[in-house]
């Protein structure tokens, strides 16, 4: 199996999981958070919808600016489930493409994180790949702790949870 089979057999295991979690996702509440150093619940819900294009992003890009010119980012936030169905759908097309377009090879190149310009992380894109997978799974734990306390049914993720024994 290479590489690209690998993350492509991931991303198919993650995304129907994520699809689970983003179907529950309260509504009407994007600016709800647990505590005041918690990301917003919109902000959360939308970063998980966008996650697996996280793959694509470092196939076809070479860099990421979190915070180009220094400022703050000025990203999207969605509160309705169907907005989030959809960049979730499209988030993993996108990375289904790009990995369908790549090889091996080119996932040993490197990649690089900047905030304001300056270089925080240098990793090949692979390493990137894989972090970026394992930080979807731990976000969107996050976000099912958020659904618990609103009192949303929280759906089985890599197990049964007390609302859903699908397994």
């Amino acid at each position: 199996m290479t590489i690209t089979e690998l993350f492509k057999a991931g991303l198919e295991r993650e995304v129907p999981i994520t699809r689970r979690v983003v179907e529950n996702v309260p509504e009407g509440k994007p600016d709800w958070r647990p505590h005041a150093k918690s990301m917003p619940l919109g902000y959360l819900s939308t970063l998980v919808a966008e996650m697996p294009g996280w793959v694509a992003m470092a196939i076809t890009q070479d860099e990421l600016d979190l915070m180009p010119g220094g400022g703050k980012p000025n990203r999207p936030v969605y509160s309705t489930r169907r907005e989030l169905l959809k960049t979730l759908d499209e988030s993993a097309a996108k990375s289904r493409a790009a990995l369908a377009g790549t090889n091996d090879a080119f996932l040993m190149t490197p990649w690089r994180l900047l905030v304001g310009g300056k270089v925080v992380m240098e990793a090949p894109r692979h390493v990137v790949i894989a972090d970026s997978l394992t930080h979807l799974a731990h976000h969107r734990g996050q976000l099912t702790v958020y659904m618990r306390l609103n009192e949303e049914k929280v759906p089985s993720v890599y197990g049964p949870s007390a609302d859903d024994q699908r397994f």
